[in-house]
Parts: C-alpha cells; sequence; structure tokens
C-alpha cells in the first residue's frame, strides 16, 4: 500500500496499519507530536487503520487545525470534568470555535465564576491521566437507546435528526461518552494549556421557544506561553474596549433614542474631522476629486443597481410622493449617476471620484456592537471609472496609497482576496476576468494574499484588508472591490480612441471602511491615548496658583491662533490633581506655569508617555509640537 507524504515522497505500508503508526514510522517527534490526520484531504483520528493508497498528512498543534482538534477535545475534557463534580447534568452540545470552546448544559445548579475553578481543577486531573479518546460506531437505533438510557434528551433529539440508515459515531475518555462526529486528538494529555473564561445564557438550538441553558466558554491553546499570551491580549482588550474609553473620555455615545446610530461629541468630531483632513490631503495627491450624492433615491436606481433584489433587507425606505425610495445602504448608485453627466473621452480615464458618504443599513440589535457595529456610519468610497487595459496599474495605486494611511497610524495588515458568493449577478466568464485581474494586480505589486472563497461582493470579487493593532487583533477594513456589472447596468459608456462607445471599467474602494468604524478601532489600538496630531486636547495648561493665572492666559492665546488645541485648567485646585486629572484624559502634553515660568518667559514640559521632560522656551515648544502634528508621529 503506497502512502503520499505531504512533501511528496511515497512510502509503502501494510495495509490496516494505523495512522498513528505511520506517524511514528516517518519520524519519532512526529509520532509524538500529531494530534490528527489527513487522508486524502478529510479528517482522520490517529487510531483509524489505512487500507488503500492515499495521500496522508499530519496535523500539529502549531497549526489551525490542530488547534481546533485540542480546544474540540477540551471541550469533552470539561464536560466529563462537570459529570464528575455536578451529577445529572443534561448535555446539549460543545463544538470548538474560533477562539475556544463552549459545552451547553441543561442543570438544576447554577453555574457561577467559582464552579469554574472547580471544573479546571478536575479538569486537570483528567488532562494529566492522559486518558485515550475511543471511537465508537453504533445504528442510529442502537445509539437512540444508549442515551435514552443515560436520559440525555438532547443527543436523542440530535439522533432523531439523523436518517434512519445513519451510522452514529460516539468517543468515550475513561467513564465519559460523547455523541460526536469527531475527529479528536488521541488523549486528553494533549490539552495542556486551557482556562474557562465565561458563563452566559443560550436558548437550544438558538430558538426562543427552546429552554434556556447554561454555556460555559473557555479557551485552550498547544502551550502554556501562548495561553498566558492570549489571555494578555483579552486583558489589554478589555482595558482598551472603545464603549468604555469612548466614555470616560467623551468621544461619543449610543442612547437609547437612536440605538445602532452613535452622537459624537466634541472631541470625538475633533478626531473624526482629522481623519476626514488627512483623508483629503491624501487623495488629493493621488488624484481623486470629491463628490456628494443624495441620501435618498428612488425605487427604480435601487432596483437597476440589483440592491433591491441582492441587498433589501438591510435597506430603510420611505414614501415620497406615493413613490418608493430608499435610504442609501451605499454611495455606488449615485457616484454611476454623476458619471453619466458628461460624455467621457478614453483620454479623461482613469476618472478617481471619492465620497465621504452618510450610509444607513439595517442592523439586527442583537449584533450592534459600540462604534464597531451600528446602523448608519460615513463610507469613505471611492469610485475609479477606467478602461480594461488599466486595471492593473490603478489596483496597484490603491494598495500604495492604502500602504500609506495604514502606515500612518501604525497599522500593520495583510490582503485577502474574495471570490465569488453564491448571490453574485453577472457571467462566470465575467467573474473569472475580473478575479484573475486581481490576482495578477496583487502579484505583480508583491503584495502576499490569501484566498477567502465565496467572500466577495455580489457584483464583482474584491481584496479585503486585514489590519493588526498594537495588542495584534486584526480588523476588515479597507476594501478594493473590482466590478464590470454596474456599469453595464447604468450604461456608462466612454469614447475610445476609435471614436466608438466602450464600457469602462470600475473599481469600488474604501481606505478607512467606516470612519466611525475607525475611530472605534483607533481607541483601542492606541488605548485612547491618540497621537498629538489627532488628540482632541493637545496640551493642556496648568497654573500653579492664581498669580499665574494672566500668563497661562497669554500662553492659551498664542495656542490658539496657531491653530494648537489647547485648554486652560485655571481651576483652584492642587496641581497633583489637575496633573493626575490630564494624565486619565490622555492629554499629549501638560505645560506647567510658575513664578519661575513667568520670570524666564518658558514653560515646563510634561509629556503624557515620558514624564517631566523639562523647561523649555515657549517657541521651541511650539516648534516642537507643530512638527510632531505636521508629521504625524
Amino acid at each position: 500500500m503506497k502512502v503520499t507524504l505531504k512533501d511528496g515522497s511515497v512510502k509503502e505500508f501494510a495495509p490496516g496499519i494505523i495512522l498513528g503508526e505511520i506517524a511514528k514510522k516517518i519520524n519519532q517527534k512526529l509520532g509524538k507530536e500529531a494530534l490528527l490526520a489527513v487522508v486524502d484531504g478529510v479528517n482522520r483520528d490517529l487510531s483509524d487503520t489505512l487500507d488503500h493508497d492515499a495521500k496522508v498528512e499530519f496535523v500539529t498543534p502549531d497549526t489551525p487545525e490542530g488547534l481546533h482538534a485540542i480546544r474540540h477535545t477540551a471541550s469533552h475534557v470539561m464536560a466529563q470534568a462537570i459529570q464528575h463534580l455536578f451529577p445529572g447534568v443534561k448535555f446539549a452540545i460543545g463544538p470548538a470555535i474560533e477562539n475556544g470552546f463552549y459545552y451547553d448544559l441543561d442543570s438544576e445548579h447554577t453555574f457561577t465564576p467559582e464552579d469554574l475553578a472547580a471544573i479546571e481543577k478536575e479538569m486537570a486531573k483528567i488532562v494529566k491521566q492522559n486518558i485515550p479518546l475511543k471511537r465508537s460506531e453504533l445504528p442510529r437505533a442502537e445509539a437512540l437507546a444508549k442515551f435514552a438510557a443515560e436520559d440525555e434528551k438532547y443527543k436523542v433529539e440530535l439522533i432523531n435528526d439523523l436518517p434512519e440508515d445513519a451510522i452514529i459515531s460516539t468517543y468515550t475518555q475513561g467513564d465519559f461518552t460523547d455523541l460526536c462526529a469527531g475527529p479528536h486528538c488521541p488523549s486528553t494529555g494533549k490539552v495542556k494549556a486551557f482556562k474557562l473564561q465565561s458563563i452566559a445564557g443560550a436558548y437550544w438550538r438558538g430558538s426562543e421557544k427552546n429552554k434556556m441553558l447554561q454555556r460555559i466558554y473557555g479557551t485552550a491553546f498547544d502551550s502554556k506561553e501562548n495561553l498566558d499570551q492570549y489571555l494578555h491580549m483579552l486583558e489589554e482588550a478589555a482595558k482598551r474596549d472603545h464603549r468604555k474609553l469612548g466614555k470616560e473620555l467623551d468621544l461619543f455615545c449610543i442612547l437609547d433614542e437612536g440605538p445602532g446610530f452613535p452622537f459624537f461629541m466634541p472631541n470625538g468630531i475633533i478626531i473624526q474631522n482629522e481623519l476626514i483632513n488627512y483623508w483629503r490631503q491624501v487623495h488629493r495627491r493621488y488624484g481623486y476629486e470629491e463628490i456628494k450624492t443624495p441620501m435618498i433615491l428612488n425605487r427604480e436606481l435601487w432596483e437597476r443597481s440589483g440592491h433591491w433584489d441582492h441587498y433589501k433587507e438591510n435597506m430603510y425606505f420611505t414614501k415620497i410622493d406615493e413613490g418608493d425610495y430608499a435610504v442609501k445602504p451605499m454611495n455606488c448608485p449615485g457616484g454611476m449617476l454623476v458619471y453619466k453627466q458628461h460624455l467621457h473621452s478614453y483620454k479623461e480615464l482613469p476618472i478617481r471620484a471619492g465620497e465621504l458618504g452618510l450610509v444607513h443599513r439595517h442592523e439586527l440589535s442583537g449584533a450592534l456592537h459600540g462604534l464597531f457595529r451600528v446602523r448608519c456610519f460615513t463610507q469613505d468610497d471611492a469610485h475609479i471609472f477606467m478602461m480594461e487595459s488599466q486595471i492593473k496599474d490603478e489596483i496597484q495605486n490603491v494598495i500604495r496609497l492604502f500602504d500609506e494611511v495604514y502606515a500612518t497610524f501604525g497599522l500593520k495588515y495583510h490582503a485577502e482576496l474574495s471570490t465569488r458568493p453564491e448571490n453574485s449577478m453577472g457571467s462566470l466568464e465575467t467573474w473569472e476576468r475580473t478575479t484573475n485581474a486581481l490576482k495578477a494586480a496583487m502579484e505583480d505589486f508583491g503584495l502576499e494574499y490569501v484566498i477567502n472563497e465565496g467572500d466577495g461582493a455580489f457584483y464583482g470579487p474584491k481584496i479585503d484588508f486585514h489590519l493588526q493593532d498594537s495588542i495584534g487583533r486584526t480588523w476588515q477594513c479597507g476594501t478594493i472591490q473590482l466590478d464590470m456589472q454596474l456599469p453595464e447596468r447604468f450604461d456608462l459608456t466612454y469614447t475610445g480612441e476609435d471614436g466608438l462607445k466602450h464600457r469602462p471599467v470600475m473599481i469600488h474602494r474604501v481606505v478607512y471602511g467606516s470612519i466611525e468604524r475607525f475611530i472605534g478601532i483607533l481607541i483601542e489600538h492606541y488605548a485612547g491615548a491618540f497621537p498629538v496630531w489627532l488628540a482632541p486636547c493637545q496640551v493642556r495648561i496648568l497654573p500653579i496658583t492664581d498669580k499665574h493665572g494672566d500668563y497661562a492666559k497669554k500662553l492659551y492665546d498664542k495656542f490658539f491662533e496657531l491653530g494648537i488645541r489647547a485648554k486652560l485648567d485655571d481651576r483652584n485646585e492642587k496641581l497633583g490633581y489637575k496633573i493626575r486629572e490630564a494624565q486619565v484624559q490622555k492629554v499629549p502634553y501638560m505645560l506647567i506655569v510658575g513664578d519661575k515660568e513667568m520670570e524666564e518667559g518658558t514653560v515646563n514640559v510634561r509629556h503624557r508617555g515620558e514624564g517631566d521632560i523639562g523647561s523649555m522656551q515657549i517657541d521651541e515648544f511650539i516648534a516642537k509640537l507643530q512638527k510632531e502634528i505636521e508629521e504625524k508621529k
């Protein structure tokens, strides 16, 4: 029997060999580390046998598949521990999820955080015992009888939903057996680092018509070091929560009068305006012109664009003069109409039209989350109309723009190419051409990317830019979408060199994505300590006593005339109190003025991160500050 390995080499083994034995024969280290085998693309347990020629790869803990297996097995270890400590608990489902695992439980006992510590202790015992996980396959009737006898009603319901001729798989580890499709780690000892995190309520099968169960969440990693790193990241994320900092720094609020519709306070508007000013500067250099289109347009337009058929459930509607209208969820159709107002020649192309358009999208209330998921937001759109021969150059020009913008904020990124979704419009041939054009542009530019199958927009493939913040989390923000559908639907044309009418190709692209969401990301990225150019208050002037007030006021007036955002704190409070408050508000610079400063015409400078940096001449400090602002340090 021939086995083709990951590196392309072929080895011969006797039919019926256990997959785990193959791993050991290949490499002793691999035999110890392997968690699963992938046989002809299908994940299998290491205890399974192989009796035919196949391509075989082994999954180790340092891979996404290996981490998933560890977490899946951890959910079973947790369930076994709960069974030991709380007899009578009924088990529902316990899957691995993106960042960990959970198990839904039906119990008369109400679980508490103290219980989690006890469950963790019992889990550690089970892991230490290194109990093998053994897979069994039963006919449906036999599996039903088994779980019914154990009064596991949720397992019985799951089995009842399967076909009558189904073969049911279970996994047993010591005294615990669970209904599960698998595969799993070979033993409980592979769950080396885990942590139970929280308790929540969850309806059985996600329906409010069913019973509310208790859900225990946990996470697991391949090493204690990686677990500790993840838990530290969660602690940092909690400190950086933009909803918490948004309130503390008086940036924005979301009120009961408008769920999903953020209110921005003066401090928040300063940040938003600085982002917009920067956006305009960059786009002017890259050859964009700015337009503005209406927020409400009629039904015929949205039918023509395809949104009425493909996006209706996310839109808001209204009646005007007995006609049907929609509040725009996207800026694109308005951009098409702007293009159509003039005849265009090939000499004008590419035409780059940018728009900071307020869009509204209906989101379910349960999905709303601070500034990250809202119902109205400012989309920094741009539409580029071009000839097909210009696709590569324009895509690369957009990538350069994105690269410059993200570097300004200290954000790294990776790119994903999202391909044709199920609800796509247009021919397969057009989709293939546009997808290949994006691939060619990225590869020629040297931009590495991964494929995200089926996640493109309904009108075309796209490149998504996933930003990495200061604590390692990723956020999808920028996107470049190549579209040959809307130019066709809106009958957009240009006059070619041959004097005939031709159809332009179009790029949709956003760099911030949503300005509101981008502000939320920046709040968490900087932990509220914005760089000077973005900070709502750049300088706080702190006179030591009342007699220093006039000098402090002259400083304030000078900063105001120069456009520097300064505040004068002349309250009758102790200096230490005022300094602490400025630090809590994360003000970049504090200027302390007393007798010496008045006599010498100087300021004593404290920096938010560096502390006291000493005395400076006023003009010297202003030059330093203006340089930081200009360079966007």
